[in-house]
């Protein structure tokens, strides 16, 4: 068994009572199916007037011959109704069991569906809620490695590859396999030399179409990788619509895509031409099978005698015979056209499962400690880390009292926006240890943790949503009140009460029906409704205009009030009055004080002071 499949198969579990009923009505179909053709023989005989005559009521004996049992009771109630009512009513009565016979093998067929459309929604349902939690879960350090696009194509375009082709196997060992094998038991009923006649057809044609579908998995893994790239294109593209036009780079773009649609065009061709070759070629080949039999079998019926002078086969038993035989072709079809599919659905399954066995590197400890309050320190000690293989941090120590601001400063990769991931635990430090009042953030509670911290980014980043909806990301049951009390301290107030709908006005993807000053208020005031004791501000002015830092500087004070604060900063005025400024040269300290003693020092700090260049 495919290792994708056993792996699909928990996710059933929920659902086996519509897999037992889908299995149920599949066999009933695949009986009634068969049936229908056997139901015309007695029907063809009534009009030819060649119907068996039971002059007496047959008796049941065992369960082996309730098939002989069923004919003979049948052909009696014929008799009988011939010679008393006339042959209308014996053909009325065959036109019924006919009519009877269509009738339970469509409504097996549609049960059998319904199940196999509920097990089929509900595990696609399981399989894109756990995808989101492992995506949600995964550490930040997973996603600068991936396509952004290519992780959405998993979730959609793969997943649903996997709900409309996967479960084809159901189909593929249950319905279409029964038919054909009812089917070729009522064959050898009527004929055992004809049936036995087909089957030298029947494994040259399975021959024929597996050789098709050879390379149909690479190829749709090939395809499925594309789309990936597709999706991550589009987004990278109306994510950067401003700079693509202002570089006049459209073409570039169109080139990127032209290349990708064109590569999913051939695949798509290729993967296509296969699926849809299945269903004539088997039909083809069916039909030669049929077209030998109608030769074979004809003369069986026309020109081979038994000893008595009756024909071998008579003829509304070939007719039926016949329909039987092309009975077989449509689930050979299906199965063929299935085996494809499955062959698209392993190759998504392989994608999707790609994902969800990613290990988490960043997660609780089990008995990991919560800790629901701050009360002495943040411990950062003699810490490493490197994202590749070249140190960001070497060795690198600081302490944070609680209730003080230490800022952090230095140039573009000194290493500065790193302490705030790894305070976050967005990465895990190389060695050395960070604690809080003590404990190593590692034995903590990831959850915990980050409660007790409220992240400002030099991004801006917000929600296709209301601002109350955004705000509440903090703090899920606040009220109203509260909402525009943190809006208030964060400065945010004056423009919000001014909008449309106030706190109720949808602010647009990204947050763009806002200014970037406006903007990042609003996330200023999330932390300010969270309240966390300890507040992480990463460059959280250094992408603004000078009123709008002004605005934005005043709301970052009012939060600052009576909290434990980590700045990154990028501009002088967010970092003057921090009771510790600790100026960062290539992954190490160079320097640390407040801001007179380092002016006083004229170093490192005085040059980026009078340059006033403080670069991310």
């Amino acid at each position: 068994m495919d290792q994708n499949l056993k792996k699909i198969i928990p996710f059933t579990k929920p659902y086996k009572g519509n897999i037992i009923w889908n299995i149920v009505f599949n066999i009933l179909y695949a009986l009634f199916s068969s049936l229908s053709f056997i139901a015309l023989i007695p029907m063809m005989q009534v009009l030819f007037g060649e119907t068996e005559d039971i002059p007496s009521k047959p008796q049941y004996t065992t369960i082996f011959e309730i098939t002989s049992y069923g004919k003979d009771l049948l052909y009696f109630y014929i008799s009988e109704l011939t010679k008393t009512e006339g042959p209308k009513y014996a053909l009325l009565l065959v036109i019924c069991l006919v009519i009877s016979t269509f009738l339970f093998k469509n409504l097996f067929g549609y049960l059998a569906s319904y199940n196999l459309m509920i097990l089929k929604n509900g595990v696609l349902k399981d399989l894109r809620l756990k995808m989101f939690k492992k995506i949600i879960s995964l550490p930040v350090g997973f996603y600068s490695e991936k396509r952004k696009g290519d992780i959405m194509a998993r979730i959609l375009g793969d997943m649903g590859e996997v709900q409309h082709s996967f479960f084809a196997i159901l189909e593929l060992i249950v319905r279409e396999p029964l038919t054909i094998i009812f089917t070729i038991f009522f064959m050898f009923k009527i004929s055992v030399q004809l049936t036995l006649f087909v089957f030298i057809f029947i494994p040259i044609s399975g021959f024929i179409i597996s050789k098709i579908g050879k390379s149909l998995k690479a190829k749709s893994t090939e395809a499925q990788r594309e789309s990936g790239y597709f999706i991550s294109l589009v987004e990278e593209t109306l994510g950067g619509l401003k700079v693509i036009k202002s570089y006049n780079g459209e073409n570039t773009f169109i080139k990127k895509f032209q290349g990708s649609v064109n590569r999913i065009l051939a695949l798509a061709n290729n993967i296509g031409n296969k699926n849809i070759l299945a269903s004539p070629l088997s039909e083809f080949l069916g039909i030669i099978t049929i077209a030998t039999l109608l030769w074979y079998g004809g003369q069986m019926v026309l020109i081979e005698k038994l000893p008595n002078g009756e024909p071998v086969l008579i003829g509304a038993a070939f007719l039926a015979y016949m329909g039987l035989a092309y009975n077989i072709l449509t689930p050979a079809k299906a199965i063929s056209k299935a085996s494809y599919s499955v062959k698209n659905g392993l190759a998504a399954a392989e994608r999707v499962f790609e994902v969800l066995e990613q290990e988490n590197t960043i997660d609780s400890k089990e008995n990991a400690i919560i800790k629901e309050d701050f009360n002495e320190s943040i411990s950062i000690k003699n810490i490493d880390f490197r994202y590749e293989d070249d140190n960001v941090l070497k060795n690198f120590s600081i302490e944070v009292p609680k209730g003080k601001t230490v800022a952090l400063v230095g140039q573009s990769g000194s290493g500065k926006s790193t302490i705030a991931n790894l305070l976050t635990r967005f990465y895990d430090v190389n060695e050395g240890n960070i604690e809080i009042d003590g404990i190593d953030i590692k034995d903590m509670n990831i959850h915990s943790l980050r409660g007790l911290m409220g992240l400002v980014t030099q991004d801006s980043i917000l929600f296709n949503d209301t601002v109350k909806n955004n705000i509440l990301l903090g703090k899920e049951d606040a009220t109203d009140e509260e909402v525009i009390e943190a809006l208030k301290i964060a400065n945010a107030w004056e423009f919000v009460k001014d909008l449309p709908k106030g706190i109720e006005t949808n602010i647009g993807d990204s947050g763009n029906k806002l200014s970037g000053g406006q903007k990042q208020r609003l996330s200023i005031a999330r932390a300010v409704l969270k309240n966390p004791p300890i507040m992480v501000l990463d460059e959280a002015t250094s992408a603004l205009d000078t009123e709008s830092e002004r605005l934005v500087q005043v709301a970052l004070e009012n939060m600052m009030k009576n909290r434990t604060s980590v700045v990154i900063a990028h501009r002088l005025s967010t970092i003057q009055n921090a009771d510790t400024i600790v100026v960062m040269q290539k992954g190490e300290i160079a320097e640390q004080g407040k801001h007179n003693e380092l002016i006083a020092k004229n170093g490192i700090y005085k040059k980026l002071v009078d340059m006033q260049s403080f670069d991310s």
